[in-house]
């Protein structure tokens, strides 16, 4: 392995390559290589800020730069700590500064180090909303009653809609109210560098030993378990360990354990003998009060006018919500005067992720896909029942989330009438009401297609 300082400098020689430079100064600036064991990478960044957006945007493209020029680089985790080479004075320069949003709460983002769990993530910083209270409800009847209700509970959605904080929130509940309970967080990708290191070492007994020990078990992002069999297995049996003896299992993923590539039946199916919620897209009004709530949470005033062009301008991820906020953050202390709406167009244009131009071929594409059927079904004569419901959802998603009109859309989909398009939307519309799993399909379609 190359020695951590060298390998640093060579990823950032070719991030800098492939981000803007404003970017680059932002949130690399400070970022050091903490320390490298068995195969992980520990960044240190400067504070909780650039942690999350490095996290959220960057992390992808940061583990491939390790990979590429350290071999043995699996995982990739992130650390809050100062540079070494700060000096005393830039220091305490850096806390004089005049904040004119209040002290930030960096304590609150430290990583508990015996059960992974982040302090603020808690039920009273979880907003809620029509697009996640059923996940919400969910947690809640777990943490009365785990291990008994809700077993497995399993969450998916889109990235950045808040299930880490959720799965979160219960594990800091249940080691609040039980602190007697074993608790313990980590992703998939975590999981399975711990049992093939394990494998290496000859020590498999000692690490069955040590997650079979654990009351509450919340394993994030399960869907990269899609391509590791062993690990799968290893899971399987862990899985049944702890459910017999009634321990609390919590997963997340991207996407419904039906959709995950590679999958095993049998895990599947003990994903699926619990309770499985999804959480959607916040519509505008769930986003303002988000905005609204994470700004009170930061001592940071904005005025009517901002907290709606944000909500109006940033539809899908609360993720990103957050980092335009701590943006705004960073910008009011530094400048001592509120953003404005040029400011946030500004904001916006460098940091939101871009939306991408959907076609209604992109939305038959990606249905069709769903669904398992030819694409060329969708545009022929035919009333097969595989090809009928796609077909309807795909009109639903046009005209819903689109806004494409019916006589257009009856064009697009093979010359069909407009009253062809109307009929099929309220039929889907009608069929949401009671139907949970189209609910659930739909949104792991919206997932797809924003």
């Amino acid at each position: 392995m190359i020695e951590p300082k060298k390998l640093w400098e060579s990823v950032l020689g070719e991030i800098e390559l492939q981000v803007s430079r404003a970017n680059f100064a932002t949130w690399f600036k400070d970022t050091f290589i903490l320390k490298v064991t068995d195969g992980t990478v520990y960044v240190a960044v400067p504070n909780p800020f650039v942690k999350d957006w490095l996290a959220s945007k960057y992390h992808k493209l940061i583990l491939k730069g390790l990979r590429d020029f350290g071999e043995d680089v699996r995982v990739l985790e992130y650390a809050i700590s100062q540079h070494p080479s700060k000096t005393f004075k830039e220091e305490e320069a850096r806390k004089s500064v005049d904040v004119t949003l209040g002290a930030l709460p960096l304590n609150d983002h430290y990583i508990n180090q015996d059960d992974n769990l982040n302090p603020k993530y808690t039920f009273e910083t979880f907003v809620v909303g029509p697009f996640n209270e059923l996940a919400y409800a969910a947690a809640q009847a777990v943490v009365k009653n785990p291990g008994l209700a809700y077993n497995p509970l399993f969450i998916y959605g889109d990235t950045g809609r808040g299930k880490t904080h959720l799965m979160q929130a219960v594990g800091n509940y249940i080691k609040k109210t039980s602190p007697t309970k074993k608790v313990f967080y980590l992703t998939s990708e975590k999981f399975t560098v711990d049992y093939l290191n394990s494998l290496t070492a000859g020590k498999a007994n000692q690490f069955k030993e040590k997650y079979r020990k654990y009351d509450v078990l919340i394993m994030d992002d399960v869907q990269f378990f899609s391509s590791t069999e062993k690990t799968q297995e290893e899971l399987f049996h862990l899985f049944n360990t702890l459910h017999e003896n009634n321990k609390q299992l919590i997963f997340s993923s991207d996407k419904h354990p039906n959709h995950i590539p590679n999958l095993e039946n049998r895990i599947q199916s003990r994903f699926k003998a619990g309770m499985i919620v999804d959480i959607a897209a916040p519509d505008q009004e769930s986003r303002t009060v988000i905005l609204r709530t994470k700004a009170l949470q930061q001592n940071l005033n904005l005025s009517s006018e901002v907290v709606e062009y944000i909500a109006q301008n940033m539809p899908s991820n609360i993720r990103e919500l957050e980092g335009i906020l701590n943006i705004i953050a960073i910008r009011t202390s530094t400048r001592g005067v509120p953003v404005n709406i040029m400011d946030l167009k500004e904001i916006i244009k460098d940091h939101a992720k871009p939306q991408k131009n959907m076609s209604a071929k992109d939305i038959v594409r990606i249905v069709s896909g769903f669904y398992n059927i030819e694409e060329r079904s969708i545009y022929e004569k035919t009333r097969k029942k595989e090809v009928v419901k796609p077909r309807q959802v795909i009109m639903y998603i046009l005209r819903e989330d689109m806004g494409v009109s019916y006589p257009s859309i009856g064009e697009k989909l093979g010359g069909r009438d407009h009253t062809t398009v109307i009929h099929s939307c309220e039929k889907i519309k009608n069929d949401i009401k009671s139907n949970q799993s189209l609910v659930q399909e739909i949104n792991q379609l919206r997932s797809l297609i924003v």
